[in-house]
């Protein structure tokens, strides 16, 4: 990766490698990239050696767009228990990254919503899905 790439950061969204630079952290000198995220307008700084533990990966390509899309449109997922079960089993899918997980997420929220409201932190999920895929798309 290199600067000017575009990028997802899990739980983040999409942004761009904006530089590269050293800082000294507890004695130790690492290498980081800055990060600017338009969600939140964040800028991060990410440890180079620690790109694959956190999950950052390059943008889909247009032919994925596709799979999101019959993602958005499939049958919705019954996640069993209490919300707050299905709230920790849809934040876990949401920290993978992965955009098929971000659409079913935002899918299933969406449809469970407009049948009898949902909890106020998965309402914040849903929002948080809906914003991971407006960013990268």
């Amino acid at each position: 990766m290199k600067i000017g790439d575009r990028i997802v950061y899990p739980m983040h969204g999409a942004g761009e490698i904006s530089g590269i630079e050293e800082n000294e952290v507890g004695g130790v000198v690492n290498s980081y990239y800055i990060l600017k995220v338009p969600l939140g307008n964040m800028k991060l700084m990410l440890p180079v050696d620690k790109v694959e533990e956190v999950g950052l990966r390059e943008l889909i390509t247009p032919e994925q767009i596709k799979e999101v899309v019959e993602t958005l449109q499939a049958e919705s997922e019954q996640l069993p228990g209490s919300w707050n079960k299905r709230f920790h089993t849809n934040l876990e899918r949401l920290k993978t990254g992965d955009i098929l997980d971000a659409a079913a997420i935002a899918r299933n929220l969406t449809r469970q919503n407009i049948k009898r409201k949902v909890s106020s932190g998965e309402k914040r999920l849903l929002a948080l899905s809906r914003q991971i895929l407006i960013t990268e798309l």
